[in-house]
């Protein structure tokens, strides 16, 4: 038997539960999460309802169920430092303590890391603690700029100039806003090309790959619209992007084997975890975006489900550093998934509205996210509400089962039709043509 503490209970922990579920080992799951997912409910043998950071609830949970390891599925808590506080209660985690968690909770501390440890990777970008030097770097950098807030900001602290920001001014101003709330931002050149994610397992020494998967940010189709934590994304059969080339993947796979020895170099701790790479393919070869310290929500959802290797075995691998003597497998399967939100998100999204869930159709999973289950049914919590994962042998087929499963549910929501289309995919191949010739 298998006592496994999961921290969350979003759309990411669905999908964690039901692949520990299915392992070969006899699992109980004991969920810690701050509002009732039913997905996750039905799963659990027992589930508290606490915040994901609140360190007093979680210790007394632990000390009461006493589990074999824990997993912390959203950021909040990994930058909080639950996993330190578990590990002191003799609980391991497949996921990293704070120091090298910081690997997401500061875009600061990864640009400097990469930067000393002369990883290749890094945009032209500079830190600022105060607006000395401000002006004049944005100067420098001309129309094509990002800014960026130094913290955890749910995928939303990410402005970019022609998308969010219109000219030097606009970028300057928020700039100065980011300082005023946080006492740090970072300004970045603007890379032009695709993005895509690719996760790996990390047992703080050896890394391995999952499939990689292209994520989709922006609220409506056509990639318009703000920011958002992931509207849909997708991954296909042969476990590459339409839009890559090998040398491409090779390249973000090296970024995270030296990134992790760099953590242990710089820290003296090693990261066990999820190192999540947002890499993005430019002219020449590929670039960071950023790094998260657990799994992408949408992406999880993309790979977990055709992950044929245990992930209670993987799990136990990262804690115990023998993460070489596993190989991790998937199935040849074309993945998409389509989040549906509430009306108004991400900025006004309505909440406390009923939605009604249709029949699912066969060959479409559901994972559930921002939803409260009450007697009479699933309501709004005011953010993305509901995973639909097609899963097939081809990206087109795949689509359509998630496009089927979509149109099932009624209720003030919305979701983007595009994701996974080969319109929109044939539209990034296009655009590399262009950009690499």
């Amino acid at each position: 038997m298998k006592k496994i503490l999961l921290i969350g209970n979003g759309a990411r922990e669905h999908v964690i539960a039901e692949t520990l579920k299915k392992s070969k080992h006899e699992v109980e799951l004991f969920v810690v999460g701050k509002s009732k997912n039913p997905g996750i409910f039905g799963l659990a043998k027992e589930y508290l309802l606490a915040d994901v950071s609140d360190k007093n609830a979680i210790r007394d949970f632990a000390l009461k169920v006493r589990p074999d390891f824990a997993i912390l599925g959203p950021e909040a808590p990994i930058a909080a430092g639950i996993a330190d506080l578990l590990l002191e209660l003799g609980v391991p985690s497949a996921s990293p303590l704070q120091t090298v968690g910081r690997l997401e909770s500061s875009k600061s501390f990864t640009r400097d890391l990469l930067e000393e440890y002369k990883i290749l990777g890094n945009p032209k970008f500079k830190v600022f603690y105060n607006e000395e030097g401000l002006a004049e770097f944005f100067a420098e950098l001309g129309e094509d700029f990002v800014v960026k807030a130094d913290g955890l900001k749910g995928g939303k602290g990410v402005k970019v100039s022609g998308d969010h920001l219109n000219g030097i001014e606009e970028g300057l101003a928020y700039a100065k806003e980011c300082l005023a709330e946080g006492g740090r931002v970072i300004v970045e050149e603007k890379l032009i090309g695709q993005e895509f994610s690719l996760m790996s397992f990390c047992d703080g020494i050896h890394t391995a790959e999952m499939v990689p998967v292209q994520d989709h940010k922006r609220a409506y189709e056509g990639d318009k619209g703000p920011n958002t934590g992931g509207m849909g994304s997708y991954s296909c059969p042969d476990h590459m992007m339409p839009f890559l080339k090998p040398s491409d993947l090779e390249e973000a796979r090296e970024i995270t084997k030296k990134v992790a020895k760099a953590l242990f170099d710089s820290t003296g701790v090693y990261f066990k975890g999820i190192m999540y790479g947002g890499f993005i393919a430019v002219k020449s070869g590929v670039r960071l975006i950023e790094y998260n310290a657990r799994f992408g929500d949408p992406e999880v959802m993309n790979v977990l489900p055709i992950m044929k290797t245990d992930f209670v075995d993987i799990c136990e691998a990262i804690i115990d550093g023998t993460l070489d003597k596993l190989t991790i497998e998937s199935e040849k399967k074309a993945t998409v998934c389509k989040y549906l939100v509430p009306n108004g998100y991400p900025d006004k999204p309505v909440a406390g509205q009923r939605i009604v869930v249709g029949e699912i159709p066969a060959g479409v999973q559901a994972y559930y996210a921002s939803v409260d289950q009450k007697e009479d049914g699933l309501y709004l919590s005011g953010s993305r509400a509901i995973a639909f994962v097609g899963i097939a042998d081809t990206l087109d087929a795949a689509e359509k089962l998630a496009e089927s499963a979509v149109g099932k549910v009624t209720g003030p929501v919305f979701y983007r039709k595009d994701i996974g289309t080969k319109a929109l995919i044939d539209k990034r191949v296009e655009m590399m043509k262009m950009i690499r010739g």
